[in-house]
């Protein structure tokens, strides 16, 4: 083995969030610096700088000597029981039903009279599974976690890959085109919360379905999904094409609420450690060789 490659081995998750970071960033930097209007090339690039994550986790596994066979038969997992897949395609419309609820308690204006075709949801579905959020998780869980927690608690775990998670999205909040580009401070904290609340629910259906990151994408794409079919009146979120500040930080908040409350409900009905009713993926799960299970953050 080079010495490259034995340093990556000695050094997995250092290696693998330098990676992750490289490649997302030098492309989603180029895109914010070049000053592209947003189209389909525009979200392809920025959905192609997501496979950061991957590739890093890829790098590592190979360096290590591992199977990128078995890493990559997570994203394959199908066979989880219809339970899981009734929660991962249907919890995010209950997140979305309480967010509205409290949208609406709050306040805030909606508008009943048209709804987006359901062929629209397919297609986000799809492209938020593979292309738009979802190709991360091969990363963050497939990879990134069971290392995590072979030497922290679930809990903990879910923490510090949220964490990493959320600061890996730094270009975007740099880019004036993306959604992320126009949020306030305010706005950006909340969605701080949201990823950290997130994680806890992405490490509670990764430990349960035995490290099914399909299963995870799914339910990832789902959540990214539901403001297509949130009720709020455009036209007083944005009275002539300004945003109304309070009334989008309303829907901000009562968007972030539900998952804040299923992640703590989470945590108390499985415990802090497993965040689940099974022992959660080993790294060897992963794809990394056992003799190289007792990994930390260096």
């Amino acid at each position: 083995m080079s010495s490259i490659s034995t340093w990556i081995d000695q050094h997995r998750l250092l290696s693998f969030v330098v990676i992750a970071y490289a490649f997302t960033w030098t492309i989603q930097g180029a895109l914010a610096y070049s000053g592209m209007e947003a189209s389909w090339t525009h979200s392809i690039l920025i959905g192609f700088g997501g496979f950061g994550p991957p590739i890093g986790a890829a790098v590592v596994i190979w360096a290590s000597g591992g199977s990128l066979r078995t890493w990559v038969g997570q994203m394959f997992k199908w066979r989880i029981g219809v339970k899981w897949w009734a929660l991962a395609i249907g919890l995010p419309f209950i997140i979305l039903s309480l967010g509205v609820l409290l949208f609406v308690v709050g306040g805030g204006p909606i508008d009943l009279t048209e709804f987006e075709s359901p062929f629209i949801y397919l297609f986000a579905m799809t492209w938020g599974t593979v292309w738009g959020g979802g190709q991360e998780d091969l990363g963050w869980r497939g990879f990134m976690l069971p290392i995590l927690q072979n030497s922290y608690s679930a809990l903990t775990s879910s923490a510090i890959v949220g964490v990493t998670w959320a600061a890996w999205h730094v270009p975007l909040f740099l880019n004036a085109t993306t959604t992320h580009g126009g949020w306030p401070l305010s706005q950006q904290l909340l969605w701080m919360v949201s990823i950290l609340a997130g994680s806890i629910l992405w490490t509670w259906m990764y430990n349960s379905t035995g490290g099914s990151v399909l299963a995870v994408a799914v339910f990832h794409a789902g959540v990214n999904a539901m403001g297509i079919f949130h009720p709020a009146d455009p036209e007083a979120l944005i009275p002539n094409g300004v945003p109304d500040p309070w009334l989008n930080l309303l829907a901000e908040v009562t968007g972030a609420v539900p998952l804040v409350l299923i992640a703590i409900l989470l945590v108390f009905v499985y415990g802090a450690d497993r965040l689940a009713n099974r022992d959660p993926p080993t790294p060897q799960d992963a794809g990394l060789p056992p003799e190289t299970e007792s990994e930390d953050l260096g």
